[in-house]
């Protein structure tokens, strides 16, 4: 248990180029949740690096206020993605040793849907956050600086896939889950978010993309 809790803690502190090292070995996270979560936290980042190259510029002095709106905005659901990778890790760990519980132990059920419902958590909330990130590149492609409008564009895409990843996590754990009752209201708003966002996300690009390439 302690060795395992260092390794996350060591994982939250690595670099970039140790984090995916250590995605790519043979540990059991971080994995494809973590993924998700940095992923989401690309793009928004994207989203925040248009908006401080938008501010204090005259051309854009008229919305000035809503790119500042948006940059506190990117930030906290920036925060929250990363915050979600160690909640992500965190939340493998009770699910894997309920599965390393003898099969004749009558507590084992119980113990691994408990712990399978607490895995649940961490990738609907990267979801929602993904689909706030969303909204603001939107918005940010509207308003922010034309000149940077490719990035717009590979956060948009970059958050899509961070929402279909997350999505993979939630499913995957629902069908599990014998309390079919939770798992419905888990896929519900999964199912919910992919069937708004991913949309939003591909037409966002789209128009970014024809901005780009000048395609009707």
């Amino acid at each position: 248990m302690q060795e395992r809790t260092y390794m996350i803690d060591k994982m939250m502190r690595a670099s970039f180029p140790d984090f995916v090292n250590v995605l790519a070995a043979k540990e059991p996270v971080p994995g494809g949740g973590g993924a998700a979560a940095l992923a989401g936290a690309l793009g928004i980042a994207l989203c925040s690096m248009v908006g401080n190259y938008t501010t204090g510029k005259k051309t854009y002095a008229s919305v000035e206020p809503d790119i500042r709106r948006m940059l506190d905005q990117a930030q906290a659901v920036r925060k929250r993605l990363l915050s979600l990778i160690h909640e992500d890790a965190e939340a493998f760990m009770p699910l894997s040793r309920a599965y390393a519980i003898p099969k004749e132990n009558p507590t084992r059920a119980e113990t691994i849907e408990q712990a399978t419902k607490r895995a649940c958590d961490a990738p609907l909330e990267m979801m929602r956050q993904v689909c706030k990130a969303i909204d603001l590149l939107d918005e940010m492609g509207q308003k922010g600086s034309r000149m940077l409008l490719s990035d717009v564009g590979c956060g948009l895409y970059l958050c899509r896939a961070a929402l279909e990843a997350a999505s993979l996590n939630v499913f995957v754990n629902t069908k599990t889950l014998a309390d079919r009752e939770f798992a419905q209201t888990a896929e519900a708003e999964a199912d919910q978010m992919l069937s708004t966002y991913v949309p939003r996300a591909e037409k966002s690009a789209a128009i970014v993309y024809g901005r780009i390439r000048e395609v009707d």
